[in-house]
């Protein structure tokens, strides 16, 4: 894989690995520390799908949303006129349309201090959810709800496919959550899957579970995706904090030149082959 031309007035943390032989294909800044917006919500679902197999949750228990960290934008459940939903239902929201109400009510149950710890106790060191979802994020508050290095999250993604974390039980929990992931926008969007319905292999047989992360000021895909000919796991993210240009637009179309080889390598067709059934 060849790396594409990425705007330098971004922070870039770039890393795709062969996820059955961990072989990298493609890294650049794999270790350079970014936000990472939504992406972090990753470990508030291990950490709730360990308690519902361990049996500390039930997964028709009610989640409650404390009036503090009521917010409204990612999600859905925040629009709806009733939120009182199931343990189940709302890591579902968090896993389909990164719904920030249900991120919170779940933080809530588990604690975040036990969230917080996740990441490190799968052996990640410059990874992890940080934080509530917040509205503003003004002095004395947490710096980022989450941050992470690609060389890290594309490791999770690798291990998570494996069904390596925590448990085969509590891996299956996620994937399942994470297949409705309804935000193709990034870097998947080179695989042209149905933004909502790929649960099974979708165009080309591609099978895709991701995870996306947005704020004014930050892209960030994480995943793991197979197809006929492998299965790659990847980590793209890109910060311009501090920038008066918006570049979500070089960003965007350098991701998904990213997932266009991506593409390419786990179904074993290049661009001319894209008609074939």
């Amino acid at each position: 894989m060849n790396l594409p031309e990425l705007d330098s007035r971004a922070k870039w943390t770039v890393h795709v690995v062969d996820a059955a032989t961990g072989e990298e294909l493609l890294s650049h800044g794999a270790d350079v520390v970014c936000e990472t917006a939504s992406i972090g919500k990753v470990f508030l679902l291990i950490e709730v799908a360990r308690r519902l197999e361990s049996g500390e949750l039930s997964a028709d228990a009610r989640v409650e949303i404390p009036e503090e960290h009521r917010v409204a934008d990612s999600g859905l459940l925040y629009l709806m006129g009733s939120q009182d939903l199931p343990v189940r239902d709302a890591a579902l929201l968090v896993g389909a349309v990164s719904d920030n109400l249900a991120t919170n009510a779940l933080i809530s149950l588990c604690g975040l201090e036990s969230v917080r710890a996740v990441a490190g106790e799968l052996g990640y060191e410059n990874t992890e959810l940080h934080d509530y979802i917040r509205d503003g994020r003004g002095p004395g508050l947490p710096w980022t709800p989450s941050f992470g290095t690609a060389r890290e999250l594309s490791d999770f993604m690798r291990r998570l496919g494996d069904r390596e974390l925590v448990s085969e039980a509590v891996s299956d929990r996620v994937l399942d959550w994470l297949a409705a992931g309804a935000d193709t926008s990034m870097l998947a969007d080179a695989f042209s899957l149905d933004p909502l319905a790929h649960l099974e292999p979708e165009y080309q047989d591609i099978l895709l579970r991701h995870k996306t992360g947005s704020t004014s000021v930050t892209r960030a895909d994480i995943g793991i995706v197979s197809g006929p000919a492998g299965s790659v796991a990847y980590a793209v993210a890109a910060n311009w904090k501090g920038r008066t240009e918006d570049l979500r637009v070089p960003v965007i179309d350098a991701m998904r030149a990213i997932g266009e080889q991506i593409r390419a390598r786990v179904t074993g067709r290049e661009r001319d082959d894209w008609s074939l059934s």
